[in-house]
C-alpha cells in the first residue's frame, strides 16, 4: 500500500464536527476551555501529564516559572542564590503568601513540599520525584529561616533551576492532615484558584480567592475528548478555547465567524517507545525490540514527513532525536522513508519474513485523543510496520485513567505512543528524560551506558562550549541506537473565540491568568 493510500484510510476513520448541544454563552467573568482528557490527581506531588499540570498550575504556585519567551522569572520567591559548588539553591520568599485556608505560606511550607514528593512511603511517579528530583539528584530541603528555603542537590546540573520552578508549592499544616486520596480530589490551593467543582470525566471548575492576580474570576476546563464535538462546541460559543484542533476541523473553524484557530510550532516530542525491560522480551516481537539492530531498521519504515502533512496538516521535519531544534545535533540527518533498507536490515539481524509474510509480532498502544490525531497516527504507524513484514496489532486506549498508569508504571508496550514536553531554553532539559536509568520518565527502560556516562562530563564542564560535544555524543548514541522509534515535534492548533483575547504558547502551557476579553 502507498504512502499516501495509507494515511487516507486512516483519515476515514475520523468524525466531521457534530453538532453542540445547547448551552447559554459564558458569562462575562467567565472562561471556559474545551480539552481531551480529564485530569487524574490534584495531589501536587503526583501530577504527570500536561494537560493536569495546566490545570494545577491555577490551583499552586512555584518558588519561579517559565515565562512565555522561555525566561524563569519570579512567581512565590522574589530571588536565589546558587551555592559556588552548584549543590544548593537559596530562595527568598515573597512577603504576605498564604494558602487558601488563611495559613501562612512561609519556607517551612516550601521545604515540605519537596520534601513530601520526595517520602519514598509515598510513592509519588509524578513529574516532581519522577523527572526533577531524578535529574537533579534531588536531597533535601530545609527553611533557612521564615522567608528562605535552601533545595540541596547531589550533583551540579546546569539545568537545575529550571527544573526546581516545576515543583507545585502547597501548605504543610493542610497536607499533614490529609490522605493522600484527600489529597488528590481536595486541593488546598496556594495559586489564585480554588478546586470549586470536579465532575470527574465532565468538567473541573476553578474559583479566584485571590483578588488581583488573575482576570477571569472562574474558570471552568470541559473534558471533551472528541476533536468533532471541541470544534462544534467552540463554533457554536459554549467554549472559549480548545485544544488539539483537528487538522481536518480548521477550515471550518476559520470560516464560522465566530471563532480561528491559532496555530504554534510546539516542543513536545512525539515518538514510538521501545519498553528494554527484561520482561517484555518474553515475546518474540518484545525480544526483538531488544536489540539496537532491529530498532535501528525500524526507522526506516515509517514515512514521518507523510504522516506530518496528511495526518496532521504541517510540513515537518522528523525528529533526530529528543532535543528541540534549534538546540538538537545539527550533524545528524533525519531518517529517510526506505522501507527496501529495512527489510534488508531486519533479514540481516535474523528476521526474515515467514511463509505467511511475517517477521515476528509487536503489539503498539498508544492513547486516543491526548494528542494530535494520535489514534490515527498510531494506525498508520502500526500499518507502516505491519508493511515491511512486522505484523502490529495497535491497541487504542483511555488517556487519564487507563493510559497514564500504565505509562507510570512503565508497563506499556513493548511499543507504545507518547508524547514529552520539552522546551527551547537548553538542550539539557529535552535530555533530563533520560537523567538516569531510574529516571521516572524513562518509560523505556533503556540503559545504555555510552549515554548515561556523558552527564557526570557535562556535570564537571565549566560552559557550554565544554559541554556540547558531549551532548552532541551523547545525541549520536540516541539516533543510532535509542530507545525511541523517531516522529515529530508535535504542532499544536488552538481554537480561540472571538470572545477572548488570548496568545497561545509553545511550551503546551495554558496559562488563563492575563487572558480577558477582546476589545
Amino acid at each position: 500500500m502507498t504512502s499516501r493510500r495509507l494515511l487516507l484510510a486512516a483519515l476515514a476513520a475520523g468524525a466531521l464536527v457534530a453538532p453542540p448541544g445547547a448551552r447559554a454563552a459564558p458569562p462575562e467573568d467567565t472562561i471556559i476551555v474545551g480539552i481531551s482528557a480529564d485530569a487524574s490527581t490534584f495531589d501536587p506531588a503526583a501530577i504527570s501529564s500536561r494537560d493536569n499540570s495546566n490545570i494545577a498550575k491555577h490551583i499552586f504556585g512555584t518558588l519561579y516559572e517559565v515565562d512565555p519567551e522561555g525566561q524563569i522569572v519570579p512567581q512565590m520567591a522574589e530571588s536565589y542564590t546558587e551555592a559556588p559548588d552548584g549543590l544548593s539553591y537559596t530562595y527568598k520568599l515573597k512577603s504576605g503568601l498564604t494558602c487558601e485556608d488563611g495559613e501562612a505560606l512561609t519556607a517551612g511550607d516550601a521545604a515540605y513540599s519537596f520534601n513530601r514528593a520526595a517520602d519514598p512511603k509515598n510513592a509519588f511517579t509524578g513529574n516532581t520525584p519522577g523527572f526533577v528530583f531524578t535529574s537533579i539528584d534531588f536531597k533535601s530541603a530545609e527553611a533557612v529561616s521564615d522567608s528562605e528555603v535552601k533545595i540541596n542537590i547531589g550533583t551540579k546540573n546546569p539545568v537545575s533551576f529550571g527544573l526546581i520552578s516545576e515543583v507545585f508549592i502547597h501548605c504543610k499544616d493542610s497536607y499533614e492532615k490529609m490522605s493522600l486520596a484527600d489529597a488528590a480530589a481536595k486541593p488546598v490551593a496556594s495559586g489564585p484558584y480554588r478546586l470549586a467543582a470536579w465532575d470527574r470525566g465532565s468538567q473541573v471548575k476553578l474559583e479566584r480567592w485571590k483578588d488581583g492576580e488573575a482576570k477571569f474570576k472562574t474558570i471552568t476546563w470541559r473534558i471533551i475528548p472528541e476533536a468533532s464535538t471541541r470544534s462544534a462546541e467552540l463554533i457554536a460559543g459554549n467554549v472559549d478555547i480548545i485544544t488539539n484542533v483537528a487538522p481536518d476541523q480548521i477550515g471550518a473553524i476559520d470560516a464560522s465567524g465566530a471563532a480561528e484557530v491559532k496555530k504554534v510550532q510546539g516542543t513536545r516530542r512525539i515518538y514510538a517507545g521501545f519498553n528494554q525491560r527484561a520482561d517484555f522480551a518474553s515475546t518474540p516481537g518484545g525480544a526483538a525490540v531488544q536489540k539496537p539492530e532491529v530498532r535501528r531498521a525500524l526507522q526506516y519504515a515509517i514515512d514521518v514527513p507523510a504522516i506530518c502533512q496528511q495526518l496532521l496538516n504541517f510540513e515537518c521535519t522528523r525528529a533526530t532525536g529528543l532535543v528541540n531544534p534549534p538546540n538538537d545535533n545539527k550533524s545528524l540527518t533525519p531518517y529517510p522513508y526506505d522501507p527496501d533498507t529495512a527489510e534488508k536490515m531486519l533479514d540481516e539481524a535474523g528476521y526474515p519474513r515467514g511463509a505467511d509474510g511475517t517477521r515476528f509480532e509487536l503489539k503498539f498502544q498508544a492513547p486516543r485523543g491526548r494528542y494530535l490525531n494520535d489514534a490515527n497516527v498510531a494506525l498508520a504507524i502500526g500499518q507502516y510496520l505491519s508493511d515491511i513484514g512486522v505484523k502490529t496489532e495497535v491497541e487504542l486506549m483511555e488517556w487519564a485513567s487507563v493510559y497514564v498508569p500504565l505509562i507510570s508504571k512503565h508497563d506499556a508496550g513493548p511499543l507504545f505512543l507518547l508524547g514529552s514536553g520539552g522546551g527551547t531554553w537548553s538542550p539539557l532539559y529535552d535530555m533530563t528524560d533520560l537523567a538516569t536509568p531510574e529516571s521516572g520518565t524513562n518509560y523505556t527502560n533503556w540503559s545504555d551506558p555510552r549515554w548515561y556516562s556523558g552527564w557526570p562530563e557535562i556535570a564537571a564542564a565549566k560552559t557550554d562550549e565544554e559541554r556540547r560535544p558531549i551532548i552532541d555524543r551523547m545525541l549520536k548514541v540516541f539516533y543510532d541506537d535509542g530507545p525511541w522509534l523517531l516522529l515529530y515535534f508535535q504542532p499544536d492548533f488552538y481554537g480561540v473565540s472571538k470572545r477572548v483575547d488570548f496568545t497561545p504558547r509553545r511550551d503546551e502551557k495554558l496559562y488563563l491568568f492575563d487572558v480577558g476579553l477582546a476589545k
